[in-house]
């Protein structure tokens, strides 16, 4: 009779396990779940990115420090000297690209900037 017992438990358990595992799948494989799964990854893959330029930018001042020190960019101007204005270049405006196609006795003048 124990033995009955026994074994009838063991399977109900079993099933009642097994019936939890299966519907805890299910509800992971719906759209909705599988969506925000993305999302989390997607958010998780932009902080990871986000640090690792922050990591980069800092390198970059580190070595661009080092590279002054290095060359002496930062020591101060000797007495009386004065580094140049810089340069200015004048704004210009956008220059359309012309192409001359010549075809026989013809010359055909194609702006490209015209198309839009």
């Amino acid at each position: 009779m124990f033995r009955r017992t026994f074994w009838f438990t063991a399977g109900a358990a079993a099933g009642v396990w097994a019936t939890t595992k299966v519907n805890r799948k299910i509800r992971q494989l719906t759209p909705e779940s599988l969506a925000a799964q993305a999302a989390n990854k997607a958010v998780e893959a932009g902080h990871r990115l986000k640090d690792f330029a922050l990591d980069v930018r800092a390198g970059m001042v580190q070595r661009e420090a080092e590279l002054g020190e290095a060359l002496g960019l930062d020591a101060p101007l000797p007495e009386g000297r004065e580094l140049p204005e810089p340069r200015r270049r004048a704004a210009l405006g956008p220059t359309p690209h012309k192409t001359t196609t010549t075809f026989s006795s013809r010359t055909i003048s194609y702006n490209r900037n015209e198309d839009h």
